[in-house]
């Protein structure tokens, strides 16, 4: 049981009358999306992966040494690796030698399903995130849009590994500094 309230506004005179109206029923709560951006969470979760994979040869790294690297708070860096460890994505070792590495090989691992684990759905609207489709679906005439550009998303999120990322970064670092800008 989930107790939902709704809010009235009401003008009488001069002064802003509040009102909550409360109401028990069970209903499914699902995340809002109000945006498409993804969130510095998101962002460090990959960062975090990215410095793994990038220094894996190091056996297990501590969390410290990857905050240093990203210029990201270790404590902030502590909440997300929680995350990744308690969902398989990295392997975790205590004591002087301890810290992490990524529990498979960086070409296993998407964006996206990194993302997913951080942020949840990745859909740009909320009708898209749910398991219930929106009352409206038949009848909106925005949906296809939002079909595709998630599909768009996905497209390009699900077929993204950390090892093409690097791979892309190395290359890019390359180039650079074959011109001499690096």
């Amino acid at each position: 049981m989930i107790q939902v309230f709704y809010h009235k506004k009401a003008v009488k005179g001069n002064k802003i009358l509040n009102s909550y109206l409360f109401h028990s029923k069970i209903v499914s709560i699902r995340k809002v999306v109000t945006t498409m951006k993804i969130s510095t969470k998101g962002r460090y979760a990959l960062r975090l992966m990215l410095d793994l994979a990038i220094n894996q040869t190091s056996g297990y790294i501590p969390l410290k040494a990857v905050a240093q690297r990203q210029e990201i708070s270790d404590k902030y860096l502590e909440q997300i690796i929680h995350q990744l460890s308690k969902n398989g994505f990295v392997l975790s070792a205590r004591g002087a030698q301890g810290g992490y590495r990524l529990a498979r090989l960086p070409e296993e691992y998407t964006v996206g399903e990194i993302l997913r684990t951080v942020e949840g759905s990745l859909a740009p609207v909320s009708c898209l995130d749910c398991s219930t489709p929106c009352d409206k679906i038949d009848s909106c005439i925005t949906i296809g849009l939002y079909k595709k550009i998630q599909n768009a998303i996905d497209g390009i999120v699900d077929h993204t590994t950390l090892a093409d990322m690097i791979n892309d970064f190395q290359r890019k670092q390359a180039a650079a500094k074959k011109s001499g800008s690096v």
